[in-house]
């Protein structure tokens, strides 16, 4: 059995074992594609605010979170983040998945009318992470998507090599670079099964090789260990694990700032801000940016100074590369000090590897255009699937008819 032969059955196998997992995960990725926007535009009626007229004054940072606790007393907001758009609401996150609203000028706080499109989102994310199991059985689904990602990746490049004929001449691959019309059957789906895999396995490599990581942990380590760092203790989001912050001794009888004095401390250091977000997280919660230690001259019984705690920001400035990337800045509550600042660029090389494979994986981190390319691969793929499996289905149970060139699986 020649190479070329071996390859083609491992592509056929691989196609037939994991395809029904792969037209899953390529249908929810095209439902994925664009997430973010579609729950921001579904959600404009409680993302978008209505400026007053003349030059009114927003309502203190506290006074928002103070509006929230009251709509929710249960609520333990996570973050805060302002936009510079005057007509965007301050957004609260209440933790993973909850999120509210608040006019920073009237107070209000502002739920979407409907749901339905974050809820259907979260139902494709589900599928597309866990094969929509719950429970106990969510790691199983992690590991059979998981597995048939790296046959995804075994097909899309086989499917490559399989494609390259074995003479180039127009006429060998005409049939094989673009759509030709008046086909149907099996001459059809041959013809699109090589058309759409050209075009979007390259596309198809990147998605399948950074899902790698964020479905197995040694696919995680593995990231850090090709830059040559030791990966982190903790698996979590990528850009985590920054060092502890020592924040200063303040001064006898010294104040924190309040929290719009802080938010102006950041707006004075990035004048070009998009976005701020404030992390409210309990310190030694886990969260990213969360752990803390005082210097040892800090180690004082004034009340004050044991319960404020560097504050952490995220800012979103442009134009940044990759479009995702953000920078983390910590601020001494006493003084608006910028204690440390970290930009995407300061990251270790691991942590920048590893946010760059989380966000191609989406598309996100090359913007709009990154998020069209993975949703159109994703596209492609379910038609690869149904073109590949009726394929199959014809070579061991249809009618042997005229043989398919040797030019493409």
């Amino acid at each position: 059995m020649t190479i070329r032969r071996t390859i083609f059955w491992l592509h056929l196998i691989a196609g037939i074992i994991a395809g029904l997992s792969i037209a899953v995960m390529c249908f929810t990725g095209v439902t994925l594609a664009f997430e973010k926007q579609l729950v921001t535009w579904s959600e404009r009626d409680a993302r978008q605010i209505e400026p007053p007229m003349g030059s009114a004054a927003r309502l203190p940072v506290e006074e928002l979170l103070a509006r929230v606790r009251a709509v929710k007393p249960d609520a333990k907001p996570g973050s805060l983040t302002i936009s510079s758009n005057p007509r965007s609401a301050v957004a609260v996150s209440l933790g993973r998945d909850a999120t509210v609203f608040v006019d920073p000028y009237a107070g209000a706080v502002r739920r979407p009318a409907s749901t339905r499109m974050h809820d259907f989102l979260h139902v494709m994310e589900d599928w597309h992470r866990f094969l929509a199991l719950t429970g106990d059985h969510r790691p199983t689904g992690k590991l059979i998507n998981g597995i048939c990602n790296l046959a995804f990746f075994v097909l899309a490049a086989t499917g490559l090599y399989l494609w390259i004929p074995r003479r180039w001449s127009w006429r060998s691959i005409r049939g094989v670079v673009w759509f030709q019309r008046g086909l149907e059957g099996k001459p059809r789906d041959f013809n699109w099964h090589n058309v759409i895999g050209l075009w979007s396995a390259p596309v198809l490599i990147v998605l399948t090789l950074t899902a790698v990581p964020i479905s197995f942990r040694w696919g995680n380590a593995l990231v850090y260990r090709l830059v040559g760092e030791e990966p982190p203790a903790r698996q979590g989001p990528p850009g985590t694990g920054s060092p502890a912050v020592e924040l200063p001794a303040p001064t006898t009888g010294a104040q924190p700032l309040s929290r719009d004095a802080q938010f102006a401390a950041v707006r004075a250091a990035f004048p070009d801000w998009e976005q701020i977000t404030l992390r409210l997280s309990v310190p030694g919660s886990g969260v990213p940016g969360a752990r803390i230690t005082t210097s040892a001259s800090a180690q004082r019984t004034d009340a004050v100074a044991l319960a404020a705690e560097p504050a952490t920001f995220v800012v979103k400035t442009p134009p940044t590369w990759p479009r995702t990337a953000t920078t983390t800045v910590t601020l001494n509550p006493f003084t608006g000090d910028v204690i440390r600042r970290e930009a995407f660029s300061d990251q270790s090389a691991g942590r920048q590897l590893r946010s760059w494979t989380r966000f191609l994986h989406t598309g996100e981190a090359l913007g709009w255009a990154g998020q069209l390319a993975a949703g159109a691969a994703s596209l492609g793929g379910c038609f690869l699937v149904y073109t590949g499996l009726a394929l199959s289905w014809r070579r061991f149970f249809g009618k042997r008819g005229a043989k398919t060139p040797a030019t493409a699986s």
